[in-house]
């Protein structure tokens, strides 16, 4: 088990290498003239020149990347250019509002998409062909018209949320719910359709297989059948594809906290890139990676325990 994580370790550790070495280039090759951005398109080119140097825009690409990596080993990540924040300080505090609704939507979707999931292929008939026809229309209707649909419905038009904001749990732990929820079954609604047909399709094949007979054979119920053993069989691709749901939900959260005005990574992210303040811009790429590797890491582990082939893999 233990050289079964370290490999994984070795693998994140060069996929966050990869990523962190594309993103800078890229941002390097189209991040324009980011010293006349940052002080305006009135200022003389001597200052502009003057800026760029300051920020060391003027070296060469290599020498940028590898100032910014040995700050970055160290765990400096420098300050945004165009406030002066820190910042590992501006992504943290909005971080954990990110993680709220991405979290939440993931346990939300994952709970119900294994009931429905479940009751699809145990029961079939009008439940599996209703559970195929949701996964289909959840699909094919876009993140933020269900965002801006279930804002006009709970928040103008009921008025049971709130449309816009986000309130901290130590403010007001009713206040951080009623912020939460919309965006959370906003996020929801997509993961569980997809969830739910692959828990589908891997409970159905399960149901075949020849030790389940065998179990019926010994007079063992339906529902412990499946509770207790046809679920551990059927739960690692299930768990593959919540984990690839769950780092599309990172994604999602950049349209959906922009809709309902929350103070998240994805906000942030929107901001940044188009100002081009690219210190600001890899931090969230760093993080962003590393918290991909650690939801790989604890799928493969799981998948490991209910598996142990999966080990030697």
């Amino acid at each position: 088990m233990l050289q079964f994580i370290l490999r994984r370790l070795l693998s994140g550790v060069i996929l966050v290498a990869v990523i962190t070495t594309v993103a800078f280039t890229l941002l390097y090759l189209g991040g324009g003239d980011i010293a006349r951005r940052i002080l305006g398109q009135n200022a003389s080119d001597e200052l502009v020149a003057k800026k760029a140097a300051e920020l060391g825009l003027d070296s060469p690409l290599l020498v940028q990347y590898g100032e910014w990596l040995l700050g970055a080993v160290t765990g400096d990540f420098g300050r945004s250019w165009f406030t002066g924040q820190l910042v590992m300080s501006g992504v943290t505090t909005r971080l954990g509002v990110t993680l709220t609704i991405v979290l939440g939507a993931t346990l939300l979707s994952a709970i119900i998409a294994v009931v429905i999931g479940v009751l699809a292929a145990v029961r079939g008939g009008w439940i599996d062909r209703t559970v195929q026809f949701f996964a289909v229309l959840g699909f094919a209707i876009p993140g933020f018209l269900v965002a801006l649909g279930l804002v006009l419905l709970f928040a103008i038009e009921l008025r049971l949320f709130k449309a816009t904001g986000f309130t901290p749990f130590g403010e007001s732990p009713q206040g951080w719910v009623a912020s939460i929820t919309l965006p959370i079954i906003a996020l929801a609604i997509g993961t569980t359709t997809a969830v739910a047909q692959q828990v589908r399709g891997a409970v159905a094949d399960a149901l075949q297989r020849d030790y389940v007979r065998t179990l019926r054979s010994r007079g063992l119920g339906e529902r412990r059948i499946v509770l207790k053993h046809v679920l551990r069989n059927a739960g690692g691709p299930a768990l593959a594809v919540l984990a690839v749901q769950f780092i599309g939900l990172l994604g999602g959260a950049v349209i959906v906290e922009q809709i309902f005005a929350l103070p998240g990574i994805g906000q942030l992210a929107v901001q940044s890139t188009g100002a081009g303040d690219i210190p600001i811009v890899m931090g969230l790429v760093v993080v962003t990676a590393v918290i991909v590797v650690i939801v790989n890491l604890l799928i493969d582990l799981a998948q490991a325990a209910l598996n142990p082939k999966v080990r030697l893999s």
